[in-house]
C-alpha cells in the first residue's frame, strides 16, 4: 500500500452502485410485471450469447448477503434502482404489495448496516404494459412516471432521503430508440429526439411529485452520463474539430436542465426531427434540483480530417475491455464544466465510475485486478483535484458493486469490485474491493 494520503472532505459519501435488472433476477416472481428488458433479452439475437437477466445475481433472494458484503467493504452509501414493473406491474396503479415489500426490507437492511440508500427510480426497465402504450415516446409517460415516483416516496420516504429520477436518459433515447441496441430496440431518429424531451419532462414532473410526497429532508436530482470531446493532438485544427463535434450527452440533457432551453446547435442538428415542445415544458424541465448525479467512464477524441471532425482512437492509451479510453482528466473537466454552468450552486455526486477488465484468479485464489485498482486510484485523484479547485463534489459511487448482467453485452463484461460465479452465486471480493475498502476507511486516495 502506498503512503500517499490525499484526503477528501469530512462526510464525503463513498458508495457503490447497481441497477435492478442487472442484479435482481426473480424476473417473474411475486407478481412482478414484464419489463422492456425482459422482452428484449428474451428476443433471440438482441443480447450477446442470448443472455438475459432472469436470474442475474439473484439479489432478490440474496439481498441480505449482499448488504453484509457492502458492510464488510465499509460502504457509507448504496445506489440502487427500483424495478418499476416489480412495484407497478402494469406501470400504473394498482401497486404490487410484494414488490414494495422487497424494497422495504432492503432499505431496512441497509439502514441497519449503517448504509445510506440512494434510490434511482428509473434504470431502463420500463413496464411492457406502458411500452405497449407508446412508452417514452408517449408524452403521457411524464404523468405515469410522476405517479410512480410519488408512490415510492410515500412507501420509503420516511427512511430514504436521496432520490434520483432517471439514469442516463441519453441511453434511453439514443441507444433504445435511435440505434436500437438497447430495449425497446427501436430505430427511429425522430422518435428518439421526442424521447429526449419526454424523459426530461418526466424528470421535471417527478421532481414535483417527489417534493410533494416527501418532507424537508428529501433530496432529488437526476443522473446524466458524460463523455466530453477532446482533441486528438495539440493542433488547433483538432481543437476546432473537437469543439465543432456535437456533445449530444451534455447538450441534449445537461444544457436544458441547467439553462432552461435547448441550444440552437442541437435544434439545428435535429432539423425537422426536433421534438414537439409545449408552453411551460422548459420551465418544468429546468426546475431546481438538489443535486446532480454524474456518470463518467471515458472521452471522445476528434481529429480534423479534410475539414471535418472525425472521431478517432489514440494509440498508446490504455483501453478497457469495453474499448473505452482511460482518461481520468476527463472527469475533472466534466465536474468543472457542470460547476461553471450551475454557477457552483448544484452539489455533484459521481454516481457511476468504473471499468471492465477480464479478471484472473491467482494461484492464491484471490482476484488480482491491478488494472481496476489503478483505474479507480486515478479517477479518485481526478475527483479530488476538482474538489481542491473548488468544485462541490459530495460523493463517489463506484460502478459496480458486483459483476452483473451488462445489458447488450450479457455476461461478457465485468465491472464489479466483487466477482460473481453465476453458476453458484458465490461472491468473491476482488483486490479492487479491498482497495475501495481501504480508501473509504482513510477517506483518501491511497
Amino acid at each position: 500500500m502506498t503512503t500517499s494520503t490525499h484526503s477528501f472532505p469530512q462526510g464525503f459519501v463513498w458508495g457503490a452502485a447497481t441497477a435492478a435488472y442487472q442484479i435482481e433476477g426473480a424476473w417473474n416472481e411475486d407478481g412482478k410485471g414484464e419489463s422492456i428488458w425482459d422482452r428484449f433479452s428474451h428476443t433471440p439475437g438482441k443480447v450477446m450469447d442470448d443472455a438475459n437477466g432472469d436470474v442475474a445475481c439473484d439479489h432478490y433472494h440474496r439481498y441480505q448477503e449482499d448488504v453484509e458484503l457492502m458492510r464488510s467493504l465499509g460502504l457509507k452509501a448504496y445506489r440502487l434502482s427500483v424495478s418499476w414493473p416489480r412495484v407497478l406491474p402494469n406501470g400504473i396503479a394498482p401497486a404490487n404489495p410484494k414488490g414494495i415489500a422487497f424494497y422495504d426490507r432492503l432499505i431496512d437492511a441497509l439502514l441497519n448496516a449503517g448504509i445510506e440508500p440512494f434510490i434511482t427510480l428509473y434504470h431502463w426497465d420500463l413496464p411492457v404494459a406502458l411500452q405497449d402504450r407508446g412508452g417514452w415516446g408517449n408524452r403521457d409517460v411524464a404523468g405515469w412516471f410522476a405517479d410512480y415516483a410519488a408512490l415510492m416516496v410515500r412507501a420509503l420516504g420516511d427512511r430514504v432521503r436521496y432520490w434520483i429520477t432517471l439514469n442516463e436518459p441519453w441511453c434511453v433515447a439514443f441507444l433504445g430508440h435511435d440505434l436500437g441496441v438497447h430495449a425497446p430496440g427501436i430505430r427511429d431518429r425522430r422518435l428518439a429526439l421526442q424521447v429526449v424531451h419526454n424523459t426530461l419532462l418526466s424528470h421535471g414532473a417527478a421532481v414535483q411529485a417527489i417534493r410533494a410526497a416527501g418532507d424537508a429532508q428529501t433530496q432529488v436530482g437526476i443522473t446524466l452520463n458524460f463523455q466530453p470531446n477532446l482533441p486528438a493532438t495539440d493542433d488547433p485544427a483538432d481543437q476546432a474539430a473537437a469543439d465543432s463535434a456535437l456533445d449530444s450527452l451534455y447538450e441534449w440533457f445537461a444544457h436544458p436542465i441547467l439553462r432552461g432551453y435547448y441550444s440552437d446547435r442541437v435544434l439545428r442538428y435535429a432539423g425537422p426531427d426536433a421534438p414537439t415542445i409545449r408552453a411551460g415544458d422548459m420551465s418544468l424541465i429546468s426546475a431546481r434540483n438538489d443535486f446532480l448525479g454524474v456518470n463518467y467512464y471515458t472521452v471522445s477524441f476528434y481529429r480534423a480530417v479534410d475539414g471535418k471532425a472525425e472521431q478517432v482512437e489514440l494509440p498508446g492509451l490504455e483501453y478497457t475491455l469495453m474499448n473505452w479510453a482511460v482518461v481520468p482528466r476527463g472527469l475533472t473537466m466534466v465536474l468543472h464544466r457542470l460547476s461553471r454552468d450551475s454557477h457552483g450552486r448544484l452539489p455533484l455526486y459521481i454516481t457511476e465510475n468504473g471499468c471492465s477488465y477480464l479478471d484472473q484468479v491467482g494461484p492464491d485464489g484471490r482476484i488480482h485486478d491491478a488494472k481496476r485498482v489503478e483505474y479507480l486510484r486515478a479517477h479518485f485523484a481526478a475527483a479530488q483535484q476538482a474538489i481542491q479547485e473548488g468544485v462541490d463534489v459530495r460523493g463517489y459511487f463506484v460502478w459496480s458493486l458486483m459483476d452483473n448482467f451488462e445489458w447488450a453485452w450479457g455476461y461478457r463484461q465485468w465491472f464489479g469490485v466483487v466477482a460473481v460465479d453465476y453458476a453458484t452465486q458465490k461472491r468473491t471480493i476482488k483486490e479492487s474491493g479491498y482497495y475501495l475498502r481501504d480508501v473509504i476507511a482513510a477517506n483518501a486516495v491511497l
